[in-house]
């Protein structure tokens, strides 16, 4: 997370680089972040609860990321290390590398589907805590998937994969902990800090990894993690300031997320519960997987899980205040997209496949115009001339809608099938149009 508050101020050296944010990132309402690697072989943490609602004390024994397996199995006493010594003898980490074999990896169908749900925008790890690449990065002297595991440039598949889609692609590095590179004690306790290197060296070669990831793939989004190192933040051989300068020259349009440290920012970040403080200041983007893992977890089933329905509220509620949800999916050790996670996102593209006005190009509603309910759950969006209200309910409902600010005859669901309006004390009564299991229904109104 982003260690700086939401009033922060950039450092002199960075402000050149603020700028009106980009149409297709306030306009995409929704992106994919896909956290894979040699943790996706052990697949296991502790299911206990969303990221902000558990202290942070009982939090990293018992990590619910499977993604950290790597820092937890070295917790004294936690059960991911009693799991890991029983089921794997104690063995490397990087044996999970050479297990990991992505033999069913399909980046063409992921990027399919993701644009079916509706992305505008697709976000790998690139290379997460574990220092792992996914890329032949510099320095890593083989120890990535193009020379082990996969044997494939994984992040060059996806970017071409989601590129031909037509949706934009970002990069996630782990600027701030590389627990292989620049080794450090295993975090305990947030109080107790994670012992980020800020070493000249290491901020070198954080360095040539992103300046790498950019002249490679020439990203649209840098989402850095845990911090750039202290040595790179200011001038100097290894500074921030020139990744971000060669960064908006080959991507104009491009964007960079709030953890680099107090630096530069195009968009805060919040994720599950916590940092929701960020929201709703300046552009703002929540992140969070479909369970409460970002890497796929096995011991993850459907009580932990979102359903479609679940996370079309979630994607609804975050573009009606004005932000976008970056919604993880962790594949498995053979690249497939596990069965809970693909239900959750096929119910998606089916709602969006009538329903995306209401949330691609979409933005936030004046309480003048109409207001949020939660009985029943209705949140409201605007775009293209219409109003969009959608309710989580069936049947005849009443809209907290202001009547002298729309069309009342215009009453119809996203694909203009009309439906039956008329004015009650509390708002706008309609029947409303049918839709898939569960999921929340849209009425569209023409704004006057």
């Amino acid at each position: 997370m982003a260690s700086f508050a939401a009033d922060a101020v950039r450092p002199e050296i960075y402000q050149h680089f603020v700028r009106p944010t980009p149409a297709w990132f306030k306009e995409s309402g929704l992106g994919i972040f896909i956290h894979w690697g040699a943790y996706s072989v052990p697949a296991w943490a502790e299911p206990i609860g969303e990221l902000g609602t558990i202290p942070k004390s009982y939090w990293f024994p018992h990590n619910p990321y499977a993604e950290w397996y790597y820092n937890t199995i070295r917790i004294d006493g936690s059960p991911a290390q009693r799991h890991h010594r029983e089921v794997y003898g104690g063995a490397p980490y990087d044996d999970f590398l050479d297990a990991w074999s992505a033999e069913s990896f399909d980046p063409t169908g992921m990027a399919t589907l993701f644009r079916r749900c509706g992305a505008g925008f697709v976000i790998p790890t690139t290379k997460h805590h574990d220092g792992i690449a996914l890329w032949d990065a510099p320095g890593t002297n083989g120890r990535n998937t193009v020379h082990r595991g996969p044997k494939r440039d994984l992040i060059g598949d996806l970017a071409a994969a989601t590129r031909a889609a037509g949706l934009r692609f970002g990069v996630y590095y782990s600027c701030g902990l590389d627990w292989h590179a620049a080794p450090t004690p295993p975090i305990v306790d947030e109080g107790a800090g994670f012992f980020e290197p800020d070493d000249e060296a290491y901020a070198g070669y954080v360095y040539r990894h992103v300046m790498d990831l950019i002249d490679r793939y020439r990203p649209d989004i840098l989402w850095g993690d845990i911090g750039y190192p202290a040595a790179g933040i200011l001038a100097g051989p290894n500074s921030l300031v020139h990744l971000l300068d060669r960064f908006y020259r080959e991507s104009p349009a491009g964007v960079v997320n709030d953890r680099w440290g107090l630096t530069h920012w195009d968009f805060r970040t919040s994720e599950y519960q916590q940092g929701l403080e960020l929201q709703g200041r300046e552009m703002w983007q929540t992140c969070r997987g479909i369970g409460y893992s970002f890497g796929y977890n096995q011991l993850e089933d459907d009580r932990h899980y979102l359903d479609a329905p679940a996370a079309i509220k979630e994607l609804v509620d975050v573009v009606a205040r004005g932000g976008n949800l970056l919604l993880n999916v962790g594949p498995d050790a053979a690249g497939r997209i596990p069965e809970p996670q693909r239900r959750c996102l096929e119910g998606m593209a089916t709602w969006m496949a009538v329903n995306a006005p209401a949330v691609q190009a979409a933005s936030p509603v004046d309480a003048a115009v109409a207001q949020h309910s939660d009985k029943p759950w209705t949140r409201w969006t605007q775009g293209g001339g219409y109003l969009y209200g959608v309710v989580d309910a069936t049947a005849t409902v009443d809209l907290p809608c202001h009547v002298d600010a729309v069309d009342l005859g215009s009453a119809a669901s996203p694909d203009g099938a009309g439906l039956a309006a008329h004015v009650t004390d509390a708002g706008i009564r309609v029947r409303l149009p049918t839709t898939s299991a569960g999921a929340p229904a849209v009425v569209r109104f023409r704004l006057r």
